[in-house]
């Protein structure tokens, strides 16, 4: 039994990859065979690229040999394409060399073994918060199938609540950067309109923590709290406690609220 709370989504951003696909050349076409490939984690097949793709077969063939010669791209026995070791290698070599990396999984891993449940640091991303970290609790029959580089909705979620309440501290801020488009609402308890965040953010800064309370995903609770790990008085990321509702309720989140901002030390400090 998996909750997933933070599943990589591929809607809109790879909607408009693959309608465009056609109208890129050189280099940027290359890109976008790669982006589409690391969908493939099991590898697929030049036909099934193709389809996905919506390129003609020899566009994508002379792209998927380019990552080949690389090193971004391999074949398996099957003929099926993967990511290459070389794209992997420097992946996970930038991803350990982040400083935050350095300094926020240590944070993660006594998060984690504390609740007993999944611990992330993330980022804004423009409408979406990117999971930077994440530490799994040591033990547990469920978990969440969250991953390093995936996203959410950022006013769905605690930690891109969080972070947007920094960003957009008047009602016309959000109004802005809400828009003319309706925000996605995941689950009923979703706050999708400009005067409910609005509400929302101004009582996130005066009680310094966010909450999702099944927002993102029914059945997963989380809070979420500011990291200050560059700028002064303007948070870089945020560090999160996500947990399954009917094993950590919200409140033993919420009550914990000083305890983890205890733990997060100099990095939860906003230095002004």
């Amino acid at each position: 039994m998996e909750y997933n709370e933070m599943s990589t989504h591929t809607t809109d951003e790879s909607h408009t990859d693959r309608g465009d696909i056609q109208r890129l050349v050189g280099s940027d076409r290359v890109l976008a065979v790669l982006k589409e490939l690391a969908r493939h984690p099991d590898g697929v097949g030049l036909e099934e690229m193709t389809r996905a793709i919506g390129a003609p077969k020899p566009t994508v063939h002379r792209a998927l040999g380019a990552l080949r010669r690389a090193g971004l791209a391999d074949q398996d026995g099957r003929g099926r394409y993967l990511l290459g070791d070389e794209f992997l290698r420097m992946a996970f070599a930038h991803h350990e060399a982040r400083p935050e990396h350095r300094r926020i999984t240590p944070l993660l891993d006594t998060l984690a073994a504390r609740f007993g449940e999944t611990a992330h640091y993330a980022v804004l991303d423009g409408r979406e918060v990117v999971y930077r970290a994440k530490v799994d609790p040591p033990s547990g029959a469920v978990r969440l199938t969250s991953t390093v580089g995936g996203r959410n909705p950022a006013h769905s979620t605690a930690v891109g609540k969080l972070l947007l309440a920094h960003r957009l501290p008047t009602s016309e801020a959000v109004r802005d950067w809400v828009g003319d488009d309706p925000l996605a609402r995941r689950t009923d308890r979703t706050r999708c309109t400009a005067e409910d965040l609005h509400q929302e953010f101004e009582l996130i800064r005066e009680r310094g923590y966010a909450v999702d309370d099944q927002e993102n995903e029914t059945g997963v609770n989380c809070v979420a709290l500011p990291v200050y790990a560059a700028a002064p008085g303007v948070p870089t990321g945020a560090v999160s406690v996500s947990a399954v509702a009917y094993r950590t309720p919200l409140s033993t989140l919420t009550d914990a609220f000083q305890e983890i901002r205890d733990l997060l030390g100099v990095l939860g400090t906003a230095h002004l």
